[in-house]
């Protein structure tokens, strides 16, 4: 073992780490999502992070990686964790002065699942790893940075802060709060290589990509569709900008739309997507014409690339069960751009 990954998910991580040449070591409680680590090739322990003892791994762990579940923070749940901020900073300072109270407080918070953000820290105070790299939705942000001050009081260089997914190459507005700390190197983000409509080369270099839409990346680039098919006169001539796969007699410039209300994010096929949602909403995440016409929803494989992750990937377990691994998962091209900003402590680990 070098890398171990916390709350492991379906391979957000270990996706991105391969093609760095990293491979990891997952910890992932829930069975589906093992079942996919699997038959993705990700070697993983299935086991609970919270009572996970960290002995065994002392003198193995060279980098750590930790996702807890975001949930109880999400804009798009209830949003307990706000409640539970209070004591999910308590834990943090009462591990860092060696006192574990996680029982109490568990017990203490509205949702649980909110405490499960301190993890990362008992983990890294155990063991000692030569860099840490986190990620949580914007809302964690504070728990982040009582972290890097926690982890800098041990020997750690830190950097927290907000990136969006879309300035490294995904198709996807996707913000997140991340957290690096090394103790070899100094800690800093990732240099963007896209931008919005990007930016032009100069003195100093050369100019940022245009962020990747998703027509880029759904291989439905704008065409002329022809209804006639095999016959050779009349019919109807008409533009789109409809996935290859599913164009129809009534393609027109399709938009995505993201969730049920009326003020729901539309965005088209020439943008990246919005952040893509898939508990509740998951039925909302769907194609829709330029007059708000339904079209079809969002197909598990256009998903699953908008999250970063290849069409094929094998995703486990039922319909309802894959899009919330695909929407809970850290995208692979974030995830290389992070763990490529803790380079040469990261790559290091690979050789």
């Amino acid at each position: 073992m070098s890398v171990l990954d916390l709350f492991a998910g379906p391979g957000g991580w270990s996706t991105g780490l391969r093609e760095i040449g990293i491979r990891e070591v997952g910890i992932e409680i829930d069975a589906t999502v093992c079942q996919t680590r699997a038959a993705a090739g990700h070697t993983t322990i299935r086991a609970n992070v919270a009572v996970y003892p960290t002995a065994p791994l002392l003198g193995k762990v060279s980098g750590l990686i930790g996702s807890a579940p975001c949930q109880t923070f999400s804009t798009a749940g209830l949003r307990a964790g706000n409640d539970d901020l209070p004591l999910c900073h308590q834990g943090l300072d009462d591990l860092a002065h060696g006192h574990d109270t996680r029982a109490a407080l568990r017990v203490a918070c509205t949702d649980p699942r909110s405490l499960l953000v301190v993890e990362p820290l008992r983990y890294a105070l155990d063991l000692r790893p030569d860099w840490v790299a986190l990620e949580q939705v914007p809302a964690v942000l504070p728990l982040f940075e009582h972290t890097a001050r926690l982890l800098a009081g041990v020997g750690y260089s830190t950097w927290t802060g907000i990136l969006n997914a879309a300035d490294f190459g995904l198709p996807q507005t996707r913000r997140r709060a991340i957290l690096l700390a090394s103790r070899t190197h100094p800690a800093l983000p990732p240099e963007p290589t896209h931008a919005d409509g990007g930016t032009p080369d100069d003195l100093f270099g050369t100019g940022l990509l245009p962020w990747r839409t998703m027509g880029d990346v759904l291989g439905c680039p704008p065409a002329i569709v022809h209804t006639r098919g095999n016959h050779t006169t009349g019919g109807s001539r008409f533009p789109t900008t409809g996935p290859s796969w599913a164009v129809t007699g009534r393609a027109r410039s399709w938009l995505l739309k993201v969730g049920s209300r009326p003020t729901a994010t539309r965005r088209r096929l020439d943008q990246p997507a919005s952040t893509l949602l898939f508990g509740k909403a998951m039925n909302h995440v769907a194609w829709i014409d330029a007059d708000g016409t339904p079209i079809r929803r969002l197909a598990l494989e256009e998903a699953a690339v908008l999250q970063g992750f290849p069409a094929n990937y094998p995703w486990a377990g039922s319909r309802t069960k894959q899009f919330q691994q695909i929407g809970n998962a850290v995208p692979p091209p974030l995830a290389t751009a992070v763990l490529g900003a803790l380079a040469p402590a990261a790559l290091e680990v690979a050789a």
